[in-house]
């Protein structure tokens, strides 16, 4: 018998926020990213297995790595704006 396990990511935008990079010193636009790794059985997504937040910046490209409590920050600050 055959067995097929493995990992799935799957990438979500968030949100898109303006504010200065870390890498290239310029003020952009930052776009914010959630990637959830789920355990698959048969290529069907069982349970997560991790979510890992990160900000993206368009200018540069550069990625910074966010936890939790800061993606959700950063989602109520840009309600807050809207």
């Amino acid at each position: 018998m055959i067995l097929l396990f493995g990992t799935t990511a799957r990438l979500e935008a968030m949100l898109l926020v303006s504010f200065i990079c870390n890498f290239c010193g310029v003020h952009a636009s930052q776009q914010v990213y959630r990637r959830v790794n789920r355990f698959t059985l048969f290529f069907v997504p069982l349970f997560r297995v991790s979510t890992k937040y990160f900000v993206e910046c368009s200018n540069c490209g550069g990625v910074t790595p966010l936890s939790r409590e800061q993606a959700a920050h950063a989602q109520q600050w840009a309600a807050s704006r809207a």
